[in-house]
């Protein structure tokens, strides 16, 4: 089978700032942090930076969806993985956590994300297979396969309970 030909794919949304408080940015302290993820079609995404650095705690924030997008990523290709695999998938939450280090000076890194996929399949028989999986999708995911640190997978497969 001859291979597929290079695609490329576009992702565009706008990030609007909303925290002016009356005088911009004219100190520090003196604005807020908040802002607005929209593409077109979709719920608006309420942003802002993490709470150490001035946010509001009740909005996500850049390191959240960074997180966040290394997880969903690595679901949607497990789950596209599982059916050529003969892995029944009836659940998955995965409960993933990242690392940061800020240096002294302010600038930051990721140091890694660990995913934590609890997954429940419809067989015994499928568990192997199952566990095998997250390493291909591991190589498949754009996010992963994106980023500079390490990105670890820790994942515990359930059997569906019989009845």
């Amino acid at each position: 089978m001859a291979a597929r030909p290079p695609k490329t794919h576009s992702y565009a949304l706008t990030v609007n700032w909303t925290g002016n408080l009356g005088t911009g940015t004219g100190s520090y302290a003196g604005y807020s942090r908040d802002h607005e993820i929209t593409a077109p079609g979709k719920p608006v995404l309420l942003g802002s930076s993490d709470p150490s650095f001035r946010g509001d705690p009740a909005r996500y924030n850049p390191e959240e969806l960074l997180v966040a997008s290394l997880s969903q990523c690595h679901m949607l290709w497990y789950l596209g993985l599982c059916p050529g695999a003969g892995v029944t998938v009836t659940a998955y939450r995965d409960e993933p956590t990242g690392t940061m280090l800020e240096e002294p000076g302010g600038a930051g890194h990721f140091t890694e994300v660990v995913l934590r996929p609890r997954i429940t399949v419809a067989s015994a028989e499928m568990v192997e297979a199952a566990t095998a999986l997250h390493e291909r999708a591991h190589a498949m995911c754009f996010i992963a396969r994106s980023v500079n640190f390490p990105v670890r997978h820790e994942p515990v497969i359930e059997v569906e309970p019989a009845g």
